[in-house]
C-alpha cells in the first residue's frame, strides 16, 4: 500500500494517522479537511472557549512529531470514485489512494422553523461556531437554546457562568439519552443555576429582520431572543459518498471491524460511522463521543493495514460533560436502558451513581462526582454483554 488518504482532519483522523505510522505504515499519507484550523478539540467549544477559561491555541491538538503527512486544508472532498480509488475535492482535483480512511464526523442538525441567514443565530459544531458565539456573547444579550442534549445544557451552563439571562426550549428531557428517567435531575440542576427550562415545547417560528429578535412556541409564547443557538443534535456527514457504492442509513455503514460495506481498500471511523457493536447484542451503532472517535481510528487504522486479522471494533464507550459546577461521566450504552437504579446520591446533586440495565443486563452506568465507580463498571462492561437489540 503505497498511499492513504484520511478524509477529515478531526481527532478521528489525527488519531488514524498516528495509528498508522506506530503500525510501522511508511508510505505517503494525505488528509484532507474542509476546515482550514488543524486538528482541534472539541469539547471546549460549548465550555472553556466560551468562557473564556480556555484559550483559543489551547484547543488545538498535539502531533506526535515526524508524523511526515501532506496535509489539504480548507479543501472539501465532494465525491467518491471507488472504481478509479479516487477522492474528488471541490476544486475539481483527484487524490488517488490505496487505502481511504473517512473520518468526516457530524454537522449540526438544522430545524426548517430557523430562518437560514439570520443574524444572532449560531449552530455549534466547528471552531468558528465557538468564535463566532463568544462573539456574539459580548454585551450581556438573551440567549435562547433549542436542544437539551449535552450541547444545549453545556452552553446553558458556559452562559450562566458569564451571567446571561438564558432560556432553554427542549422537546425532551434534558439529557434523556444519557440520562433515561433521571433526566428530571438534569433539569432541577439547571433551574438552581438560573436557567429557564421550557419542557415539552416546540418551535414554530423565528421572526427578526436582519437578526433574531424573538422566539414562536407551539403553545403561542413568544421569547425575546438577541441570540438563539440551535443544539438539536447532529447529522452524519455522508452526503458526499453518495453515489459511491457505499451504504448509507444515519452513517456509513460499516462491518464489525469498521471496513466500510461495498467498498474494499476502505475504513471509517469516528461519528461518521455506524458499526454493529459485538458487545451490545450486535445493534448497530452510531456514536457521537470524544473517547469513541480516538479509540475507532487505531481500529481502522489496524483494519486498513492487517485486514480482518485485526479483530472487531468492541469498545466501551464513555462521555463526559462539564456543567453546572458537576461532571457527569458515562460508560456504556444507559439509552438501551429499560431499568434505572439509583445506587448513590441524588441525580439532582453534585454526587450520585446510577446503574442502567436491559433485560437484566449492565448496559451502562452515570456518575457525577465519583470518578472511582466508574472503573469499576468499565471492567463489568469490558466483555460482551447477552443484550438484546433495539
Amino acid at each position: 500500500m503505497d498511499s492513504v488518504v484520511v478524509v477529515g482532519a478531526s481527532l478521528a483522523g489525527l488519531r488514524a494517522v498516528e495509528a498508522l505510522r506506530g503500525e510501522g505504515y511508511d508510505g505517503r499519507i494525505v488528509v484532507i479537511g474542509d476546515e482550514t484550523h488543524p486538528p482541534y478539540d472539541r469539547p471546549p467549544l460549548s465550555k472553556g472557549l466560551l468562557t473564556g477559561a480556555t484559550d483559543l491555541s489551547a484547543v488545538t491538538l498535539r502531533q506526535q512529531p515526524d508524523l511526515s503527512v501532506e496535509w489539504r486544508l480548507g479543501e472539501r472532498a465532494v465525491a467518491l470514485h471507488a472504481a478509479d480509488r479516487e477522492v474528488l475535492l471541490d476544486g475539481g482535483r483527484r487524490v488517488p489512494y490505496d487505502g481511504l480512511v473517512v473520518a468526516t464526523g457530524a454537522t449540526a442538525r438544522r430545524l426548517p422553523t430557523v430562518p437560514e441567514g439570520l443574524a444572532g443565530v449560531i449552530t455549534l459544531r466547528t471552531l468558528d461556531d465557538a468564535i463566532a458565539l463568544r462573539r456574539e456573547l459580548t454585551g450581556r444579550p438573551s440567549v435562547v437554546i433549542l436542544g437539551g442534549g449535552f450541547i444545549g445544557t453545556e452552553v446553558a451552563s458556559s452562559c450562566r457562568t458569564l451571567g446571561l439571562d438564558v432560556t432553554l426550549v427542549t422537546a425532551d428531557p434534558l439529557l434523556a439519552r444519557a440520562l433515561g428517567p433521571l433526566s428530571a435531575g438534569a433539569a432541577a440542576r439547571a433551574a438552581d443555576h438560573g436557567v429557564t427550562v421550557i419542557h415539552p415545547a416546540t418551535v414554530t417560528e423565528v421572526r427578526g429582520h436582519d437578526r433574531v429578535q424573538e422566539v414562536v412556541l407551539g403553545d403561542g409564547r413568544t421569547l425575546p431572543a438577541d441570540v438563539l443557538v440551535v443544539a438539536v443534535g447532529a447529522v452524519p456527514a455522508t452526503e458526499w459518498l453518495r453515489d459511491s457504492g457505499a451504504r448509507l442509513d444515519n452513517g456509513l455503514i460499516c462491518d464489525a471491524g469498521l471496513g466500510v460495506v461495498g467498498l474494499p481498500g476502505v475504513v471509517a471511523a469516528g461519528d461518521v460511522a455506524r458499526w454493529p457493536h459485538p458487545g451490545f447484542g450486535g445493534a448497530p451503532l452510531r456514536l457521537e463521543h470524544w473517547t469513541n472517535a480516538a479509540e475507532q481510528a487505531v481500529i481502522a487504522a489496524r483494519r486498513l493495514l492487517h485486514g480482518t486479522a485485526a479483530g472487531p471494533c468492541a469498545p466501551v464507550p464513555s462521555f463526559w460533560s462539564d456543567q453546572f459546577g458537576i461532571r457527569l461521566q458515562g460508560v456504556g450504552l444507559p439509552a438501551l436502558a429499560d431499568e434505572t437504579r439509583v445506587i448513590e446520591g441524588d441525580p439532582a446533586g453534585d454526587r450520585f451513581v446510577a446503574e442502567f440495565f436491559r433485560t437484566g443486563e449492565l448496559v451502562g452506568a452515570v456518575v457525577a462526582g465519583a470518578p472511582r465507580a466508574l472503573l469499576a463498571y468499565r471492567r463489568r462492561l469490558t466483555h460482551p454483554q447477552r443484550v438484546p437489540a433495539l
